[in-house]
């Protein structure tokens, strides 16, 4: 079986389906996926692990609860008892490093985040999967792992060329709205452009306490990730120039951008530099905002009457389109073993990450509310029309997905750092955009120069 999975491959059917619910296909598949066994016996596989424990972390999030509805079942089959760890996704990444660091063997499974994967394969804290793959004891001859939506499986399972990871709870950006308040607006679909956006729905749907447009942006990842880069992006500029690795953030694109989001500010909450991911998803399911950007997992929160005011007034399509074209946030996880677990341990938290992650459970899965990486769950008529995200997330990743939205190397928790401080002042006016920008590009030099120099692979 083939070790790495080749670029060409992983993003091979990238533009297939674009469109929407047409059917994928994934042509030359290694003989290891084509070679369809007979059905995993999981009991039979977990027989020498019956007894063992696994720590795995989870968030406070829909796809999280999805999995522990579906726990019960891996654990009676197994005989793994599977201890959960709830915490903040802020907290996430130190917990899980002063796991490695320490030896104290709390997590045997790694919840990877798309930016964190170079650090942790780097360090040597997670283990190629084909430690797994290549045991026949172990591997579910229908893992598949062409079923996974290219951009998922390398940008959060893969890093430089090895795969350590199964994608879980993925997401795309999305534009959510409410359909009465832009109805009332004189509006008779959402903005297909940044532009619009500003310049033509954000007047008529601000004021009284209500606002057109919420950008989380409280500072940290929230910061950096899904308001400053989001707008760098849209605009046709970027954090980086991918030939030399030299900041690009100073140029006339990314500094449009920048320049923008502060346009919208008028349109906006007035402490939107507070608001994080949950605060910007209650404006919207609270009726006090007309537009959001946010991600794809949030359908379930604002879909259910129990947790929002306008689930009858839910729309959602793609982001807007900027000078740059459609620039979705790409975010998620990939679950993968921690290398410094027991053998056994080790053993056990695969088959956990291949059954939570394997195509025969996509559909509970998804029906329970997580977001699958699978494909062929996106091709159920039933599901279609249960769940209208189905459709702008699939032509978010087939046709938009940028995989380096974020750049996946090990410096990027320390960049995140620096970006999310200065972009915050400028949102607030303590720094204008220009200064701001001088001032990101000068303290992300030192991370940078080994990359620029050569010392280090240009890998994102």
């Amino acid at each position: 079986m083939e070790r790495n999975l080749s670029r060409r491959r992983l993003l091979k059917g990238a533009a297939i389906g674009a469109a929407g619910m047409t059917a994928f296909s994934f042509a030359g598949r290694p003989t290891w996926v084509r070679a369809q066994a007979s059905a995993f016996d999981l009991a039979k596989a977990a027989e020498p692990y019956k007894g063992v424990s696994i720590g795995v972390p989870f968030l406070d999030r829909p796809g999280y609860r999805a999995a522990a509805e579906m726990l019960p079942e891996f654990q009676e089959i197994t005989g793994i008892t599977v201890n959960t760890e709830v915490m903040p996704y802020e907290n996430s990444r130190e917990k899980q490093v002063l796991d490695f660091t320490g030896g104290t063997g709390l997590y045997d499974v790694v919840l990877v985040d798309v930016v964190w994967i170079g650090e942790f394969a780097a360090s040597q804290w997670i283990t190629p999967i084909t430690k797994f793959t290549d045991n026949p004891d172990l591997a579910d001859p229908n893992l598949n792992l062409e079923g996974f939506f290219p951009i998922l499986l390398e940008s959060f399972g893969t890093w430089d060329k090895v795969v350590y990871g199964l994608p879980f709870d993925n997401y795309s950006g999305l534009l959510y709205y409410n359909k009465k308040m832009l109805a009332d607006g004189g509006f008779d679909g959402p903005p297909q452009s940044w532009d619009s956006l500003l310049n033509e729905y954000g007047a008529k749907l601000t004021g009284n306490d209500l606002y057109a447009y919420a950008l989380q942006s409280r500072r940290g990842e929230t910061q950096s990730a899904d308001s400053f880069m989001r707008m760098v992006w849209a605009f046709g500029g970027s954090l980086l120039k991918p030939e030399t690795f030299e900041p690009n953030l100073s140029s006339p694109e990314s500094l449009a951008g920048l320049n923008f989001r502060q346009d919208l500010l008028p349109i906006m909450p007035p402490d939107i530099v507070e608001w994080d991911h949950d605060e910007t998803v209650q404006g919207l399911a609270q009726g006090r905002v007309g537009v959001i950007t946010e991600w794809s997992s949030f359908y379930s929160t604002l879909a259910d009457p129990s947790t929002s005011k306008i689930s009858d007034d839910l729309g959602i399509t793609i982001e807007p389109e900027g000078p740059g074209g459609r620039q979705p946030a790409l975010g998620g996880f990939s679950y993968a073993v921690n290398s410094g677990s027991a053998e056994e341990k080790q053993a056990a938290a695969w088959l956990f990450i291949q059954w939570i992650n394997s195509e025969e459970k996509a559909r509970e899965y998804v029906e329970k509310g997580g977001v699958s990486g699978r494909t062929s769950v996106y091709e159920i008529p039933e599901l279609q029309e249960q769940f209208p995200y189905f459709a702008p997330l699939v032509e978010s990743w087939n046709k938009y997905g940028n995989p380096v939205f974020r750049p996946r190397f090990p410096e990027w928790p320390q960049m995140s750092e620096i970006i999310a401080q200065t972009g915050s002042e400028m949102m607030l006016g303590s720094v204008s955009v220009e200064d701001g920008v001088k001032q990101i590009e000068e303290q992300m030099m030192p991370l940078l120069q080994p990359y620029i120099d050569g010392e280090k692979p240009r890998l994102q």
